[in-house]
C-alpha cells in the first residue's frame, strides 16, 4: 500500500514536470519576434503620442498675424492732377480777363477826327490776358506729356479724349493769338471775339474731361 502511494506521487510529479516543460515550450515557440521588433513595439506608443501632439492645431496665441497693410492712397502731386489744376486756373483767369476789360474811349476803337485813343497795354486786363495764355500753354504741355496715349485718331473726332485735346489746344491757340495781336499794337485792335472763343474752347475741354 505504501509503495503504491509512493508510485502514484512519483507519477503525479513527473506529469507536473512534463506539463510545465510543455507550457514553457509553447510560450517559447509563440514568441518569434526579434529584439528589434520588440523595441519597435515598445517605441510605437511613444511615436504615436508625439505625432498626436504635433498634429494638434496651434492655438491663436501661437499664431503670428501678418501686419495690417495700410490702404493705398494715390499721391495728390501727380502729373494728371497738375494738368487738371492748370486747366481750371486757365478758365478762371480767362473769365477774370473778360470781366476786367478797360473802358473804351471810342466806340469800337474808331475815334472821330481830333480824338486820340490811347490803348492800355499794361493794365489789369493785359496782365490777366498774359497770365491766361501762360496757364493755357502749361495746361496743353502737361496734357500732351501725361495723356498723349489717350489720343487716338482712329477713334474719331467725337471721342471724348480726342475732343478734349482738340478743344483745349484750339482754345489755347486762339487766346494766345488774341493776346499777341492786342499787346503788339498801340492802336485799337479787334481781339475780344477771338479771345472769348478760345476761352469757351478751354471751358468745353475742361467740362468734357471732368
Amino acid at each position: 500500500m505504501y509503495v503504491k502511494q509512493r508510485s502514484s506521487m512519483a507519477l503525479a510529479g513527473v506529469a507536473m514536470l512534463a506539463w510545465t516543460g510543455l507550457a514553457g515550450a509553447q510560450e517559447a515557440a509563440l514568441d518569434l519576434s526579434t529584439p528589434a521588433q520588440g523595441y519597435a513595439q515598445r517605441a510605437m506608443p511613444m511615436m504615436l503620442a508625439a505625432n498626436d501632439s504635433a498634429a494638434t492645431p496651434k492655438t491663436s496665441s501661437n499664431i503670428v498675424k501678418p501686419a495690417a497693410q495700410q490702404e493705398f492712397k494715390p499721391s495728390l502731386f501727380t502729373g494728371s492732377n497738375a494738368h487738371m489744376a492748370l486747366g481750371l486756373a486757365t478758365v478762371v483767369t480767362a473769365l477774370a480777363t473778360g470781366l476786367n476789360t478797360p473802358a473804351e474811349v471810342c466806340d469800337d476803337g474808331v475815334c472821330p477826327p481830333g480824338v486820340t485813343y490811347k490803348r492800355e497795354t499794361d493794365g489789369t486786363h493785359a496782365k490777366l490776358a498774359k497770365a491766361t495764355v501762360a496757364l493755357a500753354v502749361a495746361t496743353v504741355a502737361t496734357g500732351l506729356y501725361y495723356h498723349w496715349d489717350d489720343f487716338h485718331l482712329e477713334d474719331g473726332l467725337t471721342d471724348p479724349d480726342n475732343l478734349h485735346v482738340i478743344l483745349g489746344m484750339t482754345g489755347a491757340a486762339l487766346m494766345a493769338y488774341a493776346t499777341a495781336k492786342s499787346s503788339g499794337s498801340t492802336t485799337p485792335v479787334s481781339h475780344a471775339g477771338m479771345g472769348m472763343v478760345g476761352a469757351y474752347g478751354m471751358i468745353a475741354a475742361v467740362k468734357i474731361a471732368w
